[in-house]
């Protein structure tokens, strides 16, 4: 008999593709969502709910031998939705509790990093068997940084500061792989193919969309974007991703 895998978030950025390796792999899937279940036949289970109150939570993780958490919320919500669903994993048995974070959380003080770090430390202590996964940013991120700028004439970047990003379907790969396997606690990070300045990526979205904008560098004060100058953020040595940033591009 198959045993289903939970992906919460599964109709984000991650998470869709997430599920999509996992059924490819032949494995029952079931999604928690904010969202009503769309009117379209889909492939697997859905479970309508809210991890920020606990609705339908407990519906979610009934009868799962592996969770893939993709849900992600800013702020201090993150680590309050990560323990009411391990608690809600735990009151069903013992499922494996696979968890994606963030390179670099500890080295970079943006208080969404330390969510997540904090959001990882539940998951350990969590008496559930667990992976967790770090990368770096996405690619769809990064150009988004660029893409909501559209309508000014100036594009801000920040100065000094280089990203490593990676695509979302490589990071899909991988997380499919670990639900799919035993609990392997903190795993080896991801990093993208390239170590690239902000500036240098902004011009390559906005080359791949057509637009001609000024790009006015940002020197932010404060320890956050020091620790970004610094590359706090980036894994050189865990450069492990093949799709470039260029190659994202142009395959949107």
């Amino acid at each position: 008999m198959r045993k289903t895998i939970l992906v919460t978030g599964g109709t984000g950025t991650l998470g869709r593709v997430v599920v999509q390796r996992l059924l490819d792999a032949g494995r029952e899937v079931r999604v928690l969502s904010r969202r009503p279940r769309p009117a379209s036949h889909l492939p697997h289970e859905w479970v309508t709910g809210d991890l920020r109150t606990g609705a339908g939570t407990d519906a979610a993780v009934s009868g799962v031998d592996t969770i893939v958490h993709c849900a992600t919320t800013l702020g201090r919500k993150d680590v309050v939705v990560t323990r009411r669903l391990a608690e809600a994993a735990l009151r069903h048995g013992t499922p494996h509790l696979v968890y994606i974070s963030i390179a670099g959380i500890e080295q970079v003080p943006l208080p969404y990093y330390r969510s997540k770090l904090e959001a990882e430390r539940v998951v350990v202590d969590s008496g559930l068997p667990w992976t967790i996964l770090r990368t770096t940013q996405f690619h769809d991120l990064v150009a988004k940084m660029t893409e909501v700028q559209r309508f000014s004439p100036v594009i801000a970047v920040l100065a000094g500061v280089s990203f490593q990003p990676i695509d979302v379907r490589e990071v899909a790969d991988r997380l499919a792989e670990l639900a799919l396997g035993a609990p392997a606690g903190r795993v080896p990070d991801m990093g993208g193919p390239e170590i690239r300045s902000h500036r240098d990526l902004a011009r390559a979205v906005l080359r791949a969309t057509g637009r001609r904008r000024l790009l006015l560098p940002l020197r932010l004060p404060g320890a956050t974007f020091a620790g970004y100058r610094s590359g706090g953020h980036l894994i050189p040595g865990r450069a492990v991703g093949r799709i470039t940033f260029d190659e994202f591009l142009a395959g949107r």
